[in-house]
């Protein structure tokens, strides 16, 4: 493919970078930093997004993806995870473009370029959807936050303040079909740190809004957004641990996975040591740790998924590490 047809592909294919304006998406602004830091995340997904669909191999894409500055790295890595994904799910452009992204350096991103492999996934048809036998099988549930994330970040109305949920969803299939709606709660959890502009009193009374089955999963959301892309003082986490109240434990694992997410891929920033910090009561590098000394061998399926078991283990040690244990 010529060098001008990648161009022309990127243009078509990335979306604008005005889709994340705050304003644009009607989100709330809480200060002009959080404005800032919230519009730069979204700038540098679509900056990876538009790498992947133009890059002539995942060799170059990461590249470029490598001089993006290690706070905002991740987040185009995600982006990038999105575009292979597009590409694997339009017709006649082959269907390995994320697993020959993966089986390179980009492997230490695999939790986020499996969160773009969801955002695509809303955005494609369903029979181009990519099958859950493909990927990992512990960590395959992520992909679903992914797709939650889009939807409440760009359906806000429906996802959000309507509280819509999907009956049946049909991916990955077979006996959790349940459980996909609660890998979307965390999505939108995620995604609630967006929309309520990082202010952690909206985002406590959005939550407060859902059903109580809901919540659980939307603080674990919450827990990784605000450890991963972080905007809140220290004062503000304390009261957001204050406001989650019994679902201290999601949020705390949300926030580990988030510690764990940074810590392997090498993108550990101290915004992030201090939120875990307050959140775990640990530091980043701890909490990420726990997340391996707990996570399956080999994951095996019960009552819930493997996914789920090892999330509930991670919140029970790390309170308990934390020594915040309720």
């Amino acid at each position: 493919m010529s060098n001008g047809w990648r161009s022309l592909r990127r243009r078509i294919l990335t979306p604008s970078v005005s889709e994340t304006s705050l304003v644009k998406r009607g989100f709330p602004r809480k200060d002009a930093a959080s404005q800032e830091l919230l519009e730069t995340v979204g700038e540098k997904f679509l900056t990876g997004y538009a790498n992947a669909v133009e890059a002539r191999s995942p060799a170059q894409a990461e590249e470029w993806l490598e001089t993006i500055p290690a706070r905002f790295r991740g987040f185009a890595y995600e982006g990038a995870g999105m575009g292979y994904a597009m590409l694997d799910g339009l017709p006649g452009g082959g269907r390995r473009h994320v697993a020959d992204f993966l089986a390179g350096p980009a492997e230490k991103h695999t939790y986020i370029v499996y969160v773009g492999i969801g955002w695509a996934m809303a955005r494609l048809p369903r029979f181009r959807w990519p099958s859950p036998d493909g990927l990992d099988p512990l960590l395959r549930w992520l992909v679903l936050d992914g797709y939650g994330f889009h939807q409440a970040y760009f359906r806000t109305e429906k996802y959000v303040r309507r509280q819509y949920r999907e009956p049946a969803f049909p991916w990955p299939g077979g006996r959790y079909s349940e459980y996909a709606q609660r890998g979307i709660d965390q999505g939108i959890g995620r995604a609630l740190w967006f929309v309520c502009g990082t202010d952690v009193d909206l985002v406590a009374s959005t939550i407060a809004g859902f059903p109580e089955h809901r919540r659980s999963d939307l603080y674990a959301g919450v827990g990784l957004a605000s450890t991963y892309a972080c905007g809140a003082t220290d004062d503000e986490l304390a009261e957001l641990v204050r406001l989650a109240g019994p679902h201290r434990g999601p949020l705390a694992q949300g926030s580990a996975f988030a510690a764990e997410a940074r810590v392997r891929a090498g993108l550990l920033i101290p915004e992030t040591d201090r939120a875990t910090r307050a959140i775990c009561g640990l530091p980043a590098e701890r909490a990420a740790a726990i997340t391996q000394e707990v996570r399956p061998a080999v994951p095996v399926d019960g009552v819930v998924p493997a996914f789920e078991s090892w999330r509930q283990r991670i919140a029970d040690e790390v309170l308990t590490s934390g020594g915040v244990a309720p």
